[in-house]
């Protein structure tokens, strides 16, 4: 790819900054859940014991937060699209912060945000850090949680 290539492709990128992606919709469901705690040995009975759950502060089955990071990195899009200028690419981490418990029947809408893009020159070439924040709302319009990552294109 030529620098005017590379070029073109940073300005589209720093004006993609600010958009949203498709909002991803996510019906919890408890043998889903279920199968989720079994797999990672999970044997809270908040997850899967309808009994015991009830009779809990949160009076039903309530979804283990590890199942809801999993589920939202389920690769089912939602992200919005950026053409990156480099084939190189890292994880640079997230955050998650939970706000509310999510139920078995909970409808989750998840909506991401290409929030911001910085660069830096590396020992190898440039470094693109691209910020993404997702917020994750149930059906009552109640956030549930909120998520931010980092993706890093390397030159």
């Amino acid at each position: 790819m030529s620098l005017a290539e590379k070029e073109t492709l940073m300005d589209e990128l720093r004006g993609a900054v600010g958009r949203e992606g498709k909002p991803v919709v996510v019906e919890i469901d408890k043998s889903l859940v279920r199968r989720f705690a079994e797999a990672v040995g999970d044997e809270n009975p908040l997850w899967q014991d309808e009994r015991y759950a009830k009779a809990s502060k949160y009076g039903g089955i309530v979804v283990p937060p590890h199942f809801f990071c999993a589920s939202m990195m389920s690769g089912s899009g939602g992200r919005p699209e950026v053409l990156l200028p480099f084939d190189r690419m890292l994880d640079g981490g997230g955050d998650w912060e939970f706000l509310a418990s999510v139920k078995v029947g909970d409808v989750i809408t998840s909506t991401t945000r290409f929030a911001d893009l910085r660069e830096k020159d590396g020992k190898t070439g440039k470094m693109l850090f691209l910020t993404f924040e997702t917020v994750h709302k149930n059906q009552h319009d109640n956030v549930v949680a909120k998520s931010r990552g980092t993706l890093i294109n390397l030159e």
